[in-house]
């Protein structure tokens, strides 16, 4: 049997690279425009190729290596091996792989676009239905699509007779090699507009405004995408609509700080009130709402209402609504006022109070640790 590792000159382990390399040294050496074409170099070049036919093949080596000659009786490249197979060794797979083998579509898909979505609190509070106005590509109305004239129809390009494509012949040291390019004349699509629509000028789509239809779903947030399959530009030639994608911008409200689905707000309520306790009204998105403070109510005490919140995205529900209490100390006060605070104090056996520093686990200290804790 042959050997066609010592024809190769590499080892019997040699990897697919070692084996490629020394091939084509070898052909490059034997073959008959570079040697001469006397018939030692040629059969010479035979066996160099029919060796790197069946070691470049996974199964065909592993049969060889078993005992077997996977190679086509008679000699000869040996089956599946031809002259392709030599052009892309030397230029690479993307030679052959990227020489056109048949006419381009002129219909193409088009491109997607991306829209900025303005929205309001309470429109992310509870959804909202939207009438978006977006400048893109649409069909021609007058060609619908065709690129053509209304009347006239593509002409099978007379380069290239609807291939898309012309074949050239160049010259190498394998020979004469014959390359694949796209018809300069039909841009490679086949076929030419002799007569192209006066509307669109041969796209086959012109630019208009039009309004695009939202439902907008309940707790969407800054930076959320939504995307309107379908709704994008036409593609040349009448080809495939792109999508749309709309980005969610949440505009800042007045009142209500948004974390997450849960909404905060500060309630200033007066220093007496705070002490004696009160109920206050509250307009929150969803309307008037009572806030109940309970004698004794601290500064920066949380008054937590239940699903008042933003609308959680895709399962349903609401967040909360938490009400932040800001103490006012009454100020300037008048003589009046200032009497009866001293008699409170009095009272209350605070007119020399004793300053004492609260315990690291409780104090304003300790709520503000708490809170950028996430706790």
């Amino acid at each position: 049997m042959t050997d066609y590792y010592e024809i190769l000159g590499v080892a019997r382990d040699a990897s697919p690279e070692q084996i490629k390399k020394a091939y084509r040294k070898l052909a490059r050496e034997h073959h008959p425009d570079v040697a001469g074409s006397d018939a030692a170099s040629e059969e010479r070049f035979k066996d160099v190729s029919r060796a790197y036919d069946v070691l470049s093949n996974p199964e065909k080596r592993r049969a060889y290596d078993l005992g077997a000659d996977p190679a086509s009786p008679g000699g000869g490249m040996g089956g599946g091996f031809g002259f392709q197979d030599i052009f892309e060794t030397f230029f690479g797979a993307a030679a052959g792989a990227g020489a056109q083998r048949g006419p381009i579509p002129r219909a193409r898909r088009g491109q997607d676009a991306l829209v900025r979505l303005d929205l309001d609190l309470a429109e992310v509070t509870f959804g909202a239905h939207k009438e978006i106005p977006v400048d893109t590509a649409v069909l021609c109305p007058t060609c619908d699509g065709t690129c053509c004239r209304p009347g006239t129809s593509p002409r099978t390009c007379d380069v290239c007779h609807g291939r898309g494509s012309v074949q050239r012949v160049a010259r190498s040291f394998l020979g004469q090699v014959m390359t694949t390019q796209p018809c300069a004349a039909c841009h490679g699509f086949g076929t030419v507009i002799p007569e192209p629509c006066p509307e669109c000028s041969g796209e086959g789509r012109v630019r208009s405004r039009r309004t695009l239809s939202v439902d907008v779903p309940a707790g969407v947030d800054t930076g959320t995408r939504i995307k309107l399959t379908g709704q994008g530009e036409v593609g040349p030639g009448g080809g495939p609509t792109g999508d749309v994608y709309l980005e969610v911008h949440e505009r800042k409200h007045d009142t209500f700080v948004r974390r997450g689905d849960d909404l905060h707000a500060t309630l200033q309520v007066p220093m007496t009130a705070a002490a004696l306790g009160t109920v206050l009204t509250l307009d929150t998105l969803d309307g008037e709402r009572e806030v109940d403070l309970r004698p004794g109510t601290q500064p920066a005490q949380v008054v937590t209402i239940k699903g008042l919140g933003v609308g959680h995205l895709h399962v349903g529900g609401r967040g909360d609504l938490h009400v932040h209490v800001e103490v006012q100390v009454p100020t300037p006060l008048d003589d009046e006022q200032a009497e009866l605070l001293r008699r409170l104090a009095v009272l209350r056996g605070e007119e020399r109070p004793e300053a004492r520093l609260a315990s690291s686990s409780s104090g304003v200290f300790a709520k503000l640790r708490d809170k950028l804790a996430g706790r």
